[in-house]
């Protein structure tokens, strides 16, 4: 790795962390010889991943910290920002990681909407809260990845409650980079990773699907090229279709058509039409 972020003996911090691509990304880190402290609310997962990632950490243990927290509190947040500056003095990635996909329907449960936005948007908000202005003080280079989502670009049908979080946290995070780089001497860059189908958790892994590494390979390529979009093709889905759907949507806004028209029936011809690969 040649971004000078991605180096030996920086420090990253992953939010859920205890498996799927933030279990990923910790192993990856610590691979690389950086510090990782990994974050999830699971006890019992967290500590069983931080044994995984000890084991190709450079200097084992010492190299990883594991603490349990709940996202959704911005003093969990804030002791997890405390535990990682007194252990290691500094920190260089930051990766909003934590998700839940609770909730199905325009009409799920109110409790269900709030959750989602706690622990998917503000999560995240908290953790560039805590973090952030620290790591703009640092006098070396440093990295805020918000782990997004297609649901939040495209909003297809069928859990609304995860694609409001997502589209929320994808305009955050373009307003977080462009006041970072309208900030005199601020050397921190936010980037929006958005993955494509992965198989994350405990699921069985699917053929069509990426991996968790795959993610990670095809995230840390694009950091290299620094990108703030980092959408991420999988094994069904290529860069160029992706690319087409993202301005079909957009489209929906400056063509008049009715909204969600890649899935309106009235539209199903004309999407085809233009999503049709160009030879």
């Amino acid at each position: 790795m040649s971004h000078p972020v991605l180096t030996a003996g920086r420090t990253a911090i992953v939010t859920g962390a205890a498996m799927g691509i933030g279990l990923a990304a910790c192993k990856r880190f610590a691979a690389l010889g950086m510090n990782v402290c990994m974050a999830d609310i699971d006890r019992n997962e967290l500590e069983m991943a931080a044994e995984a990632v000890k084991e190709v950490a450079a200097n084992g243990s010492a190299n990883i910290l594991a603490i349990p927290t709940d996202v959704s509190k911005l003093a969990d947040i804030e002791a997890l920002r405390d535990a990682a500056y007194d252990t290691y003095g500094e920190v260089g990635v930051l990766m909003n990681n934590a998700v839940t996909r609770i909730g199905r329907g325009i009409w799920a449960d109110l409790d269900e909407w709030r959750t989602a936005m706690d622990v998917n948007f503000w999560g995240a908000v908290y953790g560039v809260r805590a973090f952030v202005p620290r790591m703009k003080k640092q006098s070396l280079a440093s990295l805020v990845i918000n782990s997004g989502s297609k649901q939040g670009m495209t909003n297809p049908p069928g859990h609304p409650i995860y694609n409001v979080t997502k589209s929320a946290l994808k305009t955050f995070t373009e307003a977080l980079q462009h006041d970072l780089r309208n900030s005199e001497g601020c050397r921190v860059t936010a980037h929006l990773l958005v993955p494509g189908w992965t198989t994350t958790g405990k699921k069985e892994h699917k053929q069509g699907a990426w991996l968790p590494d795959q993610v990670i390979d095809y995230l840390l390529a694009a950091l290299e090229r620094r990108e703030f979009y980092i959408v991420c093709p999988d094994g069904d889905v290529t860069e160029e279709m992706d690319r087409q759907r993202i301005l079909w949507s957009a489209g929906d806004i400056t063509e008049r058509r009715p909204p969600l028209s890649r899935w309106h029936p009235d539209f199903t011809a004309e999407f085809e039409k233009f999503a049709k690969p160009k030879s």
